[in-house]
């Protein structure tokens, strides 16, 4: 049994006014009556609570948490008892959210229901713990509260951003793509590629006619098309050092994987072959491309378990493995970052290598926070010198784009939280240009 504040507060006032019976002998006499009723009600405030287990609490949420999205929390309460009683219920979240405010106030009507709801967001994957389920409920009177404990341990796995894979499917269905920021792409040939020039016999569609062509035989010609040849997409996802880095509590590699994740699903709809690839000192993961129907759970349940490595990436050594066991001509989505020309340049050797056997796209990360900083007012010498500094570093950003363009490396250079959104618009860009292979 717990004493309520109300409790304190009313006792409190009960001994100040018996202290001043002592100065005014006719405020005792009603302080020792007013103490009479008050304990009379602590009992009978008691006895209402503990006749009988008269509170039921569940928690109910998805087994498994979508990194980076809100996900939802729910608390079904139910009362049994034959009055109305107020609660308040206190939920134990997994210690990583550090959360300290999950306590709700809630009200139970008599032999009434009610659902408290909530959300989490983590920022990393792994496994979250959850507790019990705390209940204090008390009458109206509020002098007494009883505890109730509900529940036990819970683990729920959190994992890469499936939540908004699930929003890009339910848009795609419904043609509002548009919405997430992907552009629109008019696509030549109703989703077929040119293969000839042949002569026009009937029953050909008047559609196809050439009309360059026919002038020049002088006789009617027509284009022939055919379906589009599936193409092997490749998310390669640095792991390395450089991947550390947070924004908004998220670090680059949880974003890379959410847009891999999301990529995937968006190339497999549009035909081609979904793969992955992880690597840092070497190459630990390799899912073959494919379009089968459990794909999407292979690459999910392989990027579940990803973590950053402080070591150095090898591109040396992923270039050695990509030339083992990949054969046919591909597009690799290299995810990394590069802080300056410096970094590049280690690496351009092996970006431009990779590029001989495939297509290379590299996505690497602006930093959001430093490009506010540059646009933010400059106050002193200090701060100018400050901003000047970080300038050059953006430059650098830049120039990297320029230097992969001379060497015939196509690049995205992103915010993390863009990343998702400029990543498909460039696959589209190049499925359209029909540069893929």
């Amino acid at each position: 049994m717990f004493l309520t504040k109300r409790f304190y507060i009313i006792l409190a006032c009960l001994t100040l006014l018996a202290g001043f019976g002592y100065v005014f002998p006719q405020l005792f006499m009603g302080a020792k009556i007013l103490l009479l009723i008050f304990a009379v009600l602590v009992v009978v405030d008691a006895v209402m609570l503990y006749h009988r287990r008269g509170i039921t609490a569940k928690r109910t949420c998805s087994e498994r948490f979508s990194n980076g999205d809100k996900n939802v929390v729910k608390i079904n309460l139910e009362s049994q008892y034959s009055f109305p009683v107020r609660l308040t219920v206190i939920d134990e979240a997994p210690e990583v959210f550090q959360r300290r405010d999950i306590s709700y106030p809630s009200h139970l009507a008599e032999r009434g229901r009610n659902v408290i709801r909530y959300t989490l967001t983590p920022v990393k994957r792994g496994t979250y713990s959850f507790g019990r389920i705390r209940c204090f409920a008390r009458t109206i009177t509020g002098l007494v509260e009883r505890r109730y404990t509900f529940g036990s341990a819970e683990d729920v796995k959190v994992y890469p951003s499936y939540l908004m894979l699930n929003r890009y499917e339910f848009l795609a269905m419904s043609n509002n793509l548009t919405e997430m920021g992907i552009k629109r792409i008019r696509r030549v040939g109703n989703n077929t590629e040119f293969e000839q020039i042949k002569d026009y016999v009937q029953g050909d569609d008047y559609r196809t006619i050439n009309w360059k062509a026919s002038a020049r035989r002088n006789q009617l010609m027509v284009n022939v098309y055919r379906d589009e040849r599936s193409q092997q997409i490749f998310s390669v996802i640095d792991k390395g050092r450089v991947m550390q880095q947070s924004f908004r509590g998220m670090t680059l590699l949880d974003y890379s994987i959410n847009a891999s994740l999301v990529l995937s699903y968006v190339a497999m709809h549009r035909d081609d072959k979904a793969g992955l690839i992880t690597f840092a000192d070497k190459m630990d993961t390799f899912i073959a491309p494919s379009r089968r129907t459990g794909q999407m759970q292979n690459l999910l349940e392989a990027l579940y378990a990803q973590e950053t490595d402080f070591g150095e990436s090898d591109f040396s050594g992923l270039c050695a493995n990509v030339h083992k066991q990949v054969s046919k001509r591909s597009l690799f989505i290299v995810y990394t970052n590069f802080s300056g020309m410096t970094a590049l340049n280690r690496q351009l050797a092996y970006l431009k290598l990779l590029s001989q056997w495939h297509r290379v796209l590299v996505v690497f990360f602006e930093d959001a926070e430093m490009n506010d900083y540059i646009h933010s007012p400059k106050h002193s010498t200090e701060e100018y010198y400050q901003h000047v500094i970080a300038e050059k570093f953006a430059y650098e950003k830049r120039l990297i784009v320029s230097t992969l363009r001379q060497h015939g490396i196509y690049s995205v250079l992103t915010t993390p939280d863009k990343l998702s959104v400029d990543v498909i618009n460039k696959y589209l860009e190049m499925k359209q240009r029909q540069i893929l292979t």
